[in-house]
């Protein structure tokens, strides 16, 4: 009976302890991007007039989790349960327009689809010329 009730203590213990990891101890999925969107090519230019309004959009869609210079670091992302991401890495860099539009499109988990939010697909791609300005 002893050894039930320690093995049920240690397992409680283990639960809690897991339960409690910080999200930035945990490794971040892969996050798979299909072929089509990963090709895609970025229609707009990095030209001011998109870089004006993907900032715009930016700021009222993404820097409430991302951060002002895309850290992730914004007032929402301490409330998320993955992590948000820091536009400055080479990690993000090295990603191709497409499968950065892609994210934004589709979504995953905390990252919400903005599909329906921004239905017009070149401000989305205005807003991946943006992302591309976080060094």
């Amino acid at each position: 009976m002893k050894t039930k009730a320690l093995l049920l203590i240690l397992s409680i213990m283990a639960f809690g302890l897991f339960a409690f990891i910080p999200k930035t101890m945990v490794q971040p999925q892969p996050w798979a991007v299909p072929d089509a969107y990963k090709n895609k090519v970025n229609p707009l230019k990095g030209d001011a007039g998109s870089l004006v309004n993907g900032k715009a959009l930016y700021n009222q869609h993404c820097k409430s989790c991302h951060g002002t210079k895309g850290k992730g670091d914004g007032p929402k992302a301490s409330q998320l349960d993955t992590d948000c991401g820091d536009f400055t890495k080479a990690s993000f860099h090295s990603q191709t327009d497409g499968a950065l539009f892609y994210k934004t499109f589709e979504g995953r988990k905390d990252m919400p689809a903005y599909k329906k939010k921004i239905p017009d697909q070149n401000d989305i791609w205005a807003i991946v010329n943006y992302m591309r300005t976080f060094k």
